[in-house]
């Protein structure tokens, strides 16, 4: 037998409430419902971690997501590393012009305590972490008990490895602990789905070595397949990949 889906409308001052009904729901005032209760929601919260090559639309796809939040009335908290400076201290920028304040954050404070205060004064629907490979594990920790203890989702933004294919230890952690888990994808020059990045020379030649942590953009990085990404450290009279056998 085909159940039959009905509207029930609960008025609440000036306000109308719709209610979808399930057949084995309890309608609105007669017990506890699921739509009713708010902790509802807040079980439902989870940790994010969208990763990428560079270039891929990252910070966009952020801000569109924050945006949405903010047209609907809601608050978005966005935060951003102290060390990424490229559109300006405390501020996320995009690559076609897009940009928004964020809350700039050092790699010794505790983004648990940044939210609750935020939540505190007024409630954060949504937590946005920006160049999420530049978490430490701690943080990355504290941002999991946002989405457990406050009820808050997190969605965080970042690379997945560095320019000699090592884990980032921000991404090594959000791979580890993060509920769900979704690669932005972007293209090498010969076609195939970039998922490596190379850091080059000011005449656009691959670095081997160095820092792992070297902020930049278009003049210092470019994002290519696997195949490339080997050919441009594995020239002539260089060493192999760190992660080879």
């Amino acid at each position: 037998m085909t159940a039959r889906i009905s509207w029930q409308r609960q008025r609440s001052g000036s306000a109308i409430k719709m209610f979808h009904l399930n057949p084995r729901s309890t309608p609105p005032g007669q017990g506890r419902s699921p739509w009713s209760d708010i902790n509802q929601r807040k079980l439902m919260a989870k940790l994010y971690f969208y990763y990428s090559a560079m270039n891929a639309g990252k910070s966009t796809n952020l801000l569109q997501a924050a945006y949405n939040y903010k047209e609907r009335g809601l608050k978005p908290l966005l935060l951003t590393p102290q060390l990424d400076t490229r559109s300006g201290v405390g501020k996320i920028g995009s690559r076609i012009g897009l940009a928004a304040d964020a809350i700039a954050f050092s790699q010794t404070e505790s983004l648990y305590e940044i939210c609750r205060k935020e939540h505190a004064g007024n409630e954060v629907s949504c937590v946005f972490v920006d160049e999420a490979q530049f978490l430490t594990r701690q943080q990355v920790y504290e941002l999991g008990d946002v989405a457990d203890r406050l009820g808050i989702p997190v969605l965080t933004y970042g690379l997945r490895t560095d320019f000699q294919g090592n884990l980032f230890e921000g991404s090594l952690h959000l791979l580890a602990w993060a509920d769900v888990l979704t690669e932005i994808k972007t293209i090498c020059h010969c076609g195939r789905k970039a998922s490596m990045v190379l850091r080059i020379d000011s005449l656009g030649r691959p670095i081997r070595s160095g820092e792992q942590i070297k902020v930049g953009g278009n003049e210092s990085y470019v994002s290519v397949c696997r195949l490339h990404f080997k050919s441009g450290l594995s020239e002539k009279d260089q060493p192999e990949l760190p992660f080879a056998d």
